[in-house]
């Protein structure tokens, strides 16, 4: 059997850390925690998993530590968590069939997928905004783990948020983050697979927590803003109040059925909708 490194860059996660690192302990050979400072109880819970620990600073694109804590890996495999998500039995056992698998056994099993249409229209849509997703190559070098994220009381299944793939089983050495951007896509050297099993994402139970997390991706989508206007590509003030938010919102709420998932699809396509004027108004501060 291969073995596989758990790695996560974290701070201030004393409140979700423990039950993350629960759904993986039977199957991490190795925890690997790139800790930002945190000044709650973070670290002495990785200590409990006898996870090795690096503690720096907290640099606001935190794709920087997460790739801190990939290079510490020692083995294979990575599974590359957030504290807020975990890993259920069966997410857990297909990461262990997978990576025991061949190249050419692996390729079966992408076949057998039941919800393969589903995961490649979703990697389509990422790769039209993102560019190709991996190389021409035999060997699997990287997975995406289809996600349910939880929002205030129920996981979000329509409003274009399911399957929300992210990369998160890598093979060492063949997958890097280029740590330029918070929306930034994995840099993977190798074929690029899915797994069927959905990872959970305890993203925002509570409103509080929603909108302290969407005010920080406001802060950096405000100051790629003020770069834009730099180089001359800041677009127009109507552009970001009213044209934007209308597309967005009638896109997720409209045609992807964010009114199935009830209450909370609507708040989630209408605050989400109003993050382009937010970072706009943002970003004209100095």
């Amino acid at each position: 059997m291969k073995h596989l490194s758990v790695v996560l860059a974290v701070f201030n996660e004393e409140k979700n850390l423990e039950d993350c690192l629960k759904s993986v302990k039977d199957i991490a050979q190795e925890i690997v925690i790139v800790d930002g400072s945190s000044t709650d109880k973070t670290v002495e819970i990785a200590k409990k998993f006898n996870a090795r620990i690096l503690v720096t600073d907290n640099p606001p694109i935190f794709h920087i530590n997460k790739q801190k804590a990939i290079d510490m890996a020692n083995n294979e495999w990575i599974l590359q968590l957030d504290a807020d998500e975990r890993v259920s039995p069966a997410l857990a056992k297909e990461i262990m069939n997978v990576i025991s698998m061949t190249d050419k056994e692996i390729k079966k099993y992408q076949e057998s997928i039941p919800s393969k249409k589903l995961f490649l229209r979703h990697q389509e849509l990422l790769e039209k905004r993102d560019g190709r997703i991996g190389t021409e190559s035999e060997e699997y070098a990287a997975f995406f783990v289809p996600r349910l994220n939880y929002f205030l009381g129920r996981y979000l299944r329509y409003g274009g948020v399911y399957p929300d793939g992210v990369i998160r089983l890598i093979k060492k050495g063949k997958a890097y983050l280029p740590c330029k951007d918070v929306h930034e896509q994995m840099v993977v050297e190798g074929k690029v697979g899915w797994l069927q099993h959905d990872l959970y994402h305890i993203d925002s139970p509570t409103f509080d927590r929603y909108l302290k997390r969407n005010s920080r991706y406001i802060d950096l989508m405000a100051t790629e803003l003020k770069e834009n206007k730099k180089n001359k590509k800041f677009g127009s003030s109507a552009q970001y109040f009213f044209i934007l938010p209308f597309s967005w919102f009638v896109l997720t709420y409209v045609r992807h059925k964010g009114f199935r998932d009830g209450w909370p699809g609507f708040v989630f396509s209408f605050f989400s909708a109003l993050r382009f004027p937010r970072s706009y108004i943002r970003s004209l501060k100095n």
